[in-house]
């Protein structure tokens, strides 16, 4: 069956960097475009980031707030997606997800094909 499995996550003072690393199974991770998504406490979830198919130009989009601090990029030989955040700040602490998706005219559609989510991993931006 399908699984993500969010990793990468914890404490980092404001200005602080992360890594976080989502690894994908049971579904062909090469032939879709993947998403990170964040989760602040009491708040919706929010699209951080997509990166489509090597085939599809690995092209990317940002939010505003993650665009010129974060970086996503995939490793389809181990099926794993990343994120690396940087210049972090308070805002930016949540819950982090990964999911799956398509590409539709530069923008992410279709979300969450599988009906399936991660467990995710706390990013908390703290001095």
């Amino acid at each position: 069956q399908v699984q993500l499995v969010e990793s990468g996550g914890g404490l980092a003072q404001p200005g602080g960097s992360l890594t976080l690393s989502c690894l994908a199974s049971g579904f062909p991770f090469s032939a879709y475009t993947m998403i990170w998504y964040r989760r602040p406490e009491g708040k919706g979830r929010d699209l951080v980031a997509a990166v489509t198919t090597s085939g599809n130009g690995g092209d990317t989009l940002y939010s505003d707030s993650a665009k010129g601090r974060f970086t996503i990029s995939r490793d389809d030989n181990k099926n794993t997606m990343y994120l690396q955040m940087t210049n972090l700040n308070h805002e930016d602490t949540a819950v982090y997800y990964c999911n799956v998706g398509y590409w539709c005219n530069g923008n992410v559609c279709f979300e969450d094909p599988f009906s399936t989510w991660g467990q995710g991993t706390q990013v908390t931006v703290s001095s």
